[in-house]
Protein backbone atom coordinates (compact mmCIF):
# COMPACT_ATOMS: atom_id res chain seq x y z
CA UNK A 1 0.00 0.00 0.00
CA UNK A 2 2.82 2.33 0.68
CA UNK A 3 4.45 1.72 -2.75
CA UNK A 4 1.32 2.81 -4.31
CA UNK A 5 0.64 5.84 -2.39
CA UNK A 6 4.49 6.69 -2.73
CA UNK A 7 4.24 6.25 -6.83
CA UNK A 8 1.39 8.32 -6.98
CA UNK A 9 2.90 11.00 -4.86
CA UNK A 10 6.04 11.00 -7.22
CA UNK A 11 4.02 11.18 -10.18
CA UNK A 12 1.82 13.77 -9.31
CA UNK A 13 4.75 15.73 -8.23
CA UNK A 14 6.72 14.78 -11.75
CA UNK A 15 3.36 16.05 -13.35
CA UNK A 16 2.59 19.67 -11.03
CA UNK A 17 6.39 20.05 -11.72
CA UNK A 18 6.31 19.61 -15.81
CA UNK A 19 3.09 21.63 -16.23
CA UNK A 20 4.53 24.59 -13.84
CA UNK A 21 7.80 24.43 -16.45
CA UNK A 22 5.64 24.13 -19.10
CA UNK A 23 3.79 26.81 -18.14
CA UNK A 24 6.33 28.83 -17.62
CA UNK A 25 8.08 28.12 -20.32
CA UNK A 26 5.11 29.09 -22.51
CA UNK A 27 5.08 31.99 -21.65
CA UNK A 28 8.43 33.49 -21.54
CA UNK A 29 9.51 31.36 -24.27
CA UNK A 30 12.85 29.88 -22.34
CA UNK A 31 14.15 26.86 -23.18
CA UNK A 32 15.46 26.55 -19.64
CA UNK A 33 13.51 25.62 -16.57
CA UNK A 34 12.75 28.50 -14.73
CA UNK A 35 13.81 30.36 -11.75
CA UNK A 36 12.91 28.32 -8.60
CA UNK A 37 12.71 25.13 -10.73
CA UNK A 38 16.06 23.79 -11.38
CA UNK A 39 16.09 19.93 -11.23
CA UNK A 40 18.16 18.48 -8.41
CA UNK A 41 21.58 16.71 -9.47
CA UNK A 42 23.80 14.34 -7.22
CA UNK A 43 27.22 15.81 -6.63
CA UNK A 44 28.34 11.97 -6.68
CA UNK A 45 27.70 9.07 -8.84
CA UNK A 46 25.28 6.99 -7.62
CA UNK A 47 22.97 3.99 -8.67
CA UNK A 48 19.76 2.69 -8.26
CA UNK A 49 18.26 -0.34 -9.52
CA UNK A 50 14.40 -2.17 -9.42
CA UNK A 51 13.14 -5.17 -10.01
CA UNK A 52 9.74 -5.26 -11.90
CA UNK A 53 7.04 -6.93 -13.39
CA UNK A 54 5.91 -6.47 -16.88
CA UNK A 55 2.79 -7.50 -18.65
CA UNK A 56 2.09 -8.58 -22.66
CA UNK A 57 2.28 -4.86 -23.60
CA UNK A 58 5.48 -4.11 -21.97
CA UNK A 59 3.97 -2.46 -19.30
CA UNK A 60 5.27 -2.14 -15.72
CA UNK A 61 2.74 -3.14 -13.65
CA UNK A 62 4.64 -3.15 -10.45
CA UNK A 63 8.03 -3.10 -8.77
CA UNK A 64 8.42 -5.97 -6.93
CA UNK A 65 12.32 -4.55 -4.84
CA UNK A 66 14.55 -1.80 -4.98
CA UNK A 67 17.82 -1.04 -4.27
CA UNK A 68 18.11 2.61 -3.15
CA UNK A 69 21.05 5.66 -2.90
CA UNK A 70 22.12 8.23 -0.34
CA UNK A 71 20.04 10.49 -2.26
CA UNK A 72 16.42 10.63 -1.55
CA UNK A 73 15.63 13.19 -5.04
CA UNK A 74 17.62 10.76 -7.17
CA UNK A 75 15.72 7.41 -5.63
CA UNK A 76 12.23 9.16 -6.17
CA UNK A 77 13.07 10.32 -9.42
CA UNK A 78 14.17 6.46 -10.86
CA UNK A 79 11.40 5.03 -8.72
CA UNK A 80 8.66 7.20 -11.00
CA UNK A 81 10.69 6.45 -14.10
CA UNK A 82 10.52 2.48 -13.36
CA UNK A 83 6.69 2.76 -12.69
CA UNK A 84 6.24 4.52 -16.03
CA UNK A 85 8.32 2.24 -18.36
CA UNK A 86 7.53 0.78 -21.25
CA UNK A 87 9.81 -2.32 -21.89
CA UNK A 88 10.12 -4.26 -25.26
CA UNK A 89 12.47 -5.67 -27.65
CA UNK A 90 14.06 -3.66 -30.44
CA UNK A 91 11.76 -4.71 -32.99
CA UNK A 92 8.77 -3.80 -30.64
CA UNK A 93 7.75 -7.00 -29.15
CA UNK A 94 6.86 -7.17 -25.68
CA UNK A 95 7.84 -9.99 -23.63
CA UNK A 96 5.72 -10.53 -20.33
CA UNK A 97 8.33 -10.84 -17.36
CA UNK A 98 10.53 -9.97 -14.70
CA UNK A 99 12.98 -7.46 -15.55
CA UNK A 100 15.96 -5.53 -13.73
CA UNK A 101 16.15 -1.34 -14.21
CA UNK A 102 19.17 0.15 -13.19
CA UNK A 103 20.03 3.72 -13.22
CA UNK A 104 23.15 5.24 -13.26
CA UNK A 105 23.93 8.65 -12.55
CA UNK A 106 27.67 10.68 -13.79
CA UNK A 107 28.53 13.88 -12.77
CA UNK A 108 30.89 15.08 -14.55
CA UNK A 109 28.21 14.95 -17.69
CA UNK A 110 25.32 14.86 -15.90
CA UNK A 111 23.34 12.02 -17.57
CA UNK A 112 21.67 8.90 -16.41
CA UNK A 113 21.71 5.55 -18.04
CA UNK A 114 18.83 3.24 -17.64
CA UNK A 115 20.05 -0.30 -18.31
CA UNK A 116 17.09 -3.08 -18.53
CA UNK A 117 17.79 -6.76 -18.29
CA UNK A 118 15.27 -9.55 -18.38
CA UNK A 119 15.39 -11.69 -15.20
CA UNK A 120 12.42 -14.57 -16.41
CA UNK A 121 10.21 -14.74 -18.69
CA UNK A 122 6.49 -15.46 -17.79
CA UNK A 123 5.77 -15.58 -13.62
CA UNK A 124 3.45 -12.25 -13.58
CA UNK A 125 0.09 -12.05 -14.83
CA UNK A 126 0.40 -11.24 -18.93
CA UNK A 127 -3.45 -9.10 -18.75
CA UNK A 128 -2.67 -7.19 -15.37
CA UNK A 129 -3.03 -3.75 -16.12
CA UNK A 130 -0.02 -1.17 -16.18
CA UNK A 131 1.07 0.89 -12.77
CA UNK A 132 0.25 4.19 -14.54
CA UNK A 133 -3.04 2.95 -15.31
CA UNK A 134 -4.01 1.81 -12.04
CA UNK A 135 -3.05 5.20 -10.43
CA UNK A 136 -4.99 6.73 -13.29
CA UNK A 137 -8.15 4.63 -12.25
CA UNK A 138 -7.45 5.33 -8.29
CA UNK A 139 -7.48 9.06 -9.67
CA UNK A 140 -10.48 8.79 -11.50
CA UNK A 141 -12.33 7.41 -8.95
CA UNK A 142 -11.02 10.17 -6.02
CA UNK A 143 -11.94 12.83 -8.06
CA UNK A 144 -15.48 11.19 -9.47
CA UNK A 145 -16.38 11.03 -5.32
CA UNK A 146 -19.78 12.53 -4.81
CA UNK A 147 -19.48 14.51 -1.80
CA UNK A 148 -22.29 13.56 0.55
CA UNK A 149 -23.99 14.94 3.41
CA UNK A 150 -23.48 12.86 7.09
CA UNK A 151 -25.54 10.14 6.78
CA UNK A 152 -28.48 10.80 9.61
CA UNK A 153 -28.96 7.32 10.97
CA UNK A 154 -25.59 4.77 11.83
CA UNK A 155 -24.98 2.14 9.73
CA UNK A 156 -23.84 0.30 12.96
CA UNK A 157 -25.85 -1.68 15.07
CA UNK A 158 -26.85 0.00 18.76
CA UNK A 159 -23.74 -0.38 21.02
CA UNK A 160 -25.69 -1.11 24.13
CA UNK A 161 -27.62 -3.94 21.86
CA UNK A 162 -23.73 -5.61 21.26
CA UNK A 163 -22.93 -5.03 24.56
CA UNK A 164 -25.61 -5.61 26.67
CA UNK A 165 -24.71 -2.52 28.70
CA UNK A 166 -27.52 -0.46 29.90
CA UNK A 167 -25.97 2.94 30.59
Amino acid sequence: MFGQRFAAFVLSAAWLFGNAYASAGATSGATAPPRGLVPHTPATAVHTEFVVEVNRKGQVTRVRSGKSCPDLSFNAMTYGNALQAFIRTPDGRAIAGIYRLSYDYNPKDKQVTRSVSLLRAGGVDPNRLGAVDQMAILSARHRAAPATAAPTSSPLPDFKAITGHRH
